[in-house]
């Protein structure tokens, strides 16, 4: 059996969540998807999310493509290889290349994983979408 994990903040869930969950699905017959946590988040980004983590979980569980929702709470993926024991690890595009991805894809790959980096959508982030709810803030909306 094919274990797949994915990771994700999921603020503000969008077409770009759903999309790496499909795709990730299609390549593996069971997938675990890690939410980030409220902590985590504050501590990694320095930011706080818009939808609280327990809702967050709530929405990723209900998609179809996801077997398994679990608390990312720490950035080591060693940590959760040996909690989880997946064989691929699906990730954005836009993390490929980049110095902390290459140690990871190495550390993997010694583990006998597979990273695969699928497509960063274009256009759409959480973090476009609060820039734009920032804008809107302040104006009649209704």
């Amino acid at each position: 059996m094919i274990i797949g994990y994915t990771t994700g903040v999921f603020d503000l869930f969008h077409i770009g969540h759903l999309k790496i969950l499909n795709r990730a699905k299609k390549n593996c017959d069971f997938l675990i998807v890690g939410v980030t946590t409220d902590d985590l988040m504050m501590e990694y980004k320095k930011k706080t999310c818009v939808i609280p983590f327990k809702e967050r979980s709530k929405i990723v569980a209900n998609i179809k493509s996801v077997d398994k929702v679990v608390a990312q709470d720490s950035m080591d993926k060693l940590k959760a290889l040996k909690k989880y024991k997946f064989n691929k690890m699906f990730v954005g595009d836009d993390w490929k290349g980049t110095e902390k991805w290459k140690k990871i894809e190495k550390e993997m790959k010694s583990h006998g994983v597979e990273v695969i980096f699928f497509p960063y959508t274009k256009g759409t982030s959480s973090t476009i979408i609060n820039k734009t709810l920032e804008k809107l803030r302040g104006k009649e909306l209704f």
